[in-house]
């Protein structure tokens, strides 16, 4: 979100779209302001979908402070440079696919020196510590529970007092306090993630119980317990309760291979922390004997003739990274399980999944999908509706209005709903991709700018996510016909229907 006052500007976030290849191209496209026009940039916390265009910012000649918490900076350190290596390791895979043979060359969004680049502009600064960012803005970090270093941003500028939530956790969560802020805000703009959601209440304790019974239902079947994780908080997060489990007894001592360098990298950073996370408990956590972090690709290729492990891998909605081989080697087997732990994105492979696709497509492939596939809810870094609620009624009186964000549209429309009984001396605003609005004090914000209504849908499912489910179905139900002639006139009427879009555009084109 860029801030705009005076002759400054400046960005709270600059994060990577993720979700449908429709949101992904966005990607690539220019950013929607002026680079050279940037101040400053002040950063929430270290995940991708909002540190992850940094690198591409730099390139494109932003050579201003990135400020942002002791902790995030650690973080950034690791999850920049992946990010690079991953962009470019995607754009030379989907490059080599036989069935882009025709189309032209991708280019990474950035690289791995571009994201180094963007590391070393990262200034570190402590919680509630005021400072100036930009001539004219004000600011300083409040913890926000959500990961390690990660933190809501208060903002004075122009009159207006402003907070912009950044990714909020639970009440109660491992290693890290609730979150907490101050009261009385001209505009709140608050995440919504989980906002049509209320997770049971489960403590660290009743849920190390359900992921116990989780680990042994699936290794009496014989085969793999895969859970696709996020490479930061989630992996440690799961670490410590299984550490926990053999510490104490409950489980033996299983064969734990931790398969994604950053979250080994991310581990490291999280063990340099130890004295400020809470819950650690007794015994060795990060360390134990049973974990086993997976360095090499080759290495984590051999993982794919085991059988009776535990294989954490990235990444959490398997969009990317090693899971999605783990996926095509474990999927179709009945003795597997693929556990989830995390928030699965609308147009996800994972989500793809976990809503009850019985064959899906990765990297090039249909795979069948035989394996059980399990959900355990109470590893979420995400607050739910319930502490959504709580925290928007603790920043009461907003003078002005009440932005909700980052959340699929009925999240986001359901947390409106919700929040209106507390909100009844400000407006709800639910802000579009590419909208601009004027936030003066003391009263409600004015939309100055549109945004792009055709990326609303998008956010949810676009038409490469039908296209990929029809892709698998495709050759299924062609075999269900009855003769090969009656296959080939499916196949020709289906061709026919597509030339017919073609002419329609190419006929609209011409009268235009």
């Amino acid at each position: 979100m860029e801030v705009r006052h005076g002759t400054s500007r400046v960005l709270v976030d600059c994060g990577l779209f993720q979700g449908t290849r429709t949101l992904e191209k966005l990607n690539y496209e220019p950013f929607s302001f002026e680079v050279d026009g940037i101040s400053a940039v002040i950063l929430t916390h270290a995940h991708i979908d909002h540190s992850g265009l940094l690198p591409k910012l730099v390139a494109a000649g932003y050579s201003g402070p990135i400020f942002c918490t002791a902790a995030t900076r650690d973080l950034l350190y690791h999850m920049l440079p992946d990010a690079g290596r991953i962009q470019e390791y995607e754009a030379e895979r989907r490059n080599r696919r036989a069935d882009r043979a025709d189309a032209g060359e991708i280019e990474p969004v950035y690289t791995e020196a571009d994201a180094l680049a963007a590391f070393n502009q990262a200034h570190p600064l402590g919680f509630k510590q005021w400072f100036e960012p930009a001539p004219g803005f004000k600011a300083r970090f409040w913890n926000a529970g959500h990961i390690l270093g990660s933190a809501s941003v208060e903002l004075e500028v122009g009159g207006s007092r402003l907070l912009f939530s950044g990714d909020l956790g639970p009440n109660h969560k491992a290693f890290h306090p609730d979150p907490e802020a101050p009261a009385g805000f001209d505009h709140v703009i608050c995440e919504s993630t989980y906002g049509d959601r209320v997770r049971e209440e489960v403590t660290i304790e009743q849920r190390r119980t359900l992921l116990e019974a989780e680990i042994k239902a699936a290794l009496t079947r014989g085969g793999n317990l895969v859970i696709p994780v996020f490479a930061l908080e989630r992996t440690q997060e799961l670490l410590l309760d299984i550490a926990s489990l053999i510490n104490s007894g409950r489980l033996p001592h299983p064969r734990v291979f931790i398969d994604s360098p950053l979250a080994s990298r991310a581990t490291e950073v999280f063990a340099r922390h130890a004295n400020d996370l809470e819950d650690m408990g007794d015994g060795e956590v990060f360390q134990h004997p049973s974990f086993h972090y997976v360095a090499s690709a080759t290495e984590s290729m051999r993982l794919n003739q085991m059988s009776g492990a535990i294989i954490m891998a990235a990444s959490g909605m398997c969009e990317a990274g090693r899971i999605r081989h783990h996926l095509r080697h474990n999927l179709s087997r009945r003795q597997s399980t693929v556990l989830f732990v995390g928030f699965q994105a609308a147009g996800s492979l994972g989500r793809t999944i976990l809503d009850g696709a019985d064959r899906v497509r990765i990297s090039g492939h249909d795979v069948s999908v035989r394996a059980q596939i399990r959900r355990l809810e109470g590893y979420s870094a995400h607050a739910d509706q319930d502490d959504l609620l709580r925290w928007i009624e603790a920043r009461q009186p907003i003078a002005g209005s009440l932005f909700l964000s980052h959340g699929e549209t009925g999240a986001t429309e359901t947390l409106r709903r919700m929040a209106q009984p507390v909100c009844t001396n400000h407006t709800i605003v639910l802000p579009q991709i590419g909208e601009c609005y004027a936030l003066p004090s003391a009263s409600a914000a004015r939309r100055l700018k549109t945004g792009k209504p055709e990326l609303h849908d998008a956010v949810s499912r676009d038409w490469q996510n039908d296209y990929a489910e029809f892709a698998t179905r495709l050759k299924s139900a062609l075999n269900s016909i009855d003769s090969a002639s009656a296959r080939r006139e499916a196949l020709a009427k289906m061709n026919s229907i597509l030339r017919s879009y073609s002419d329609h555009r190419f006929q609209r084109k011409q009268e235009g």
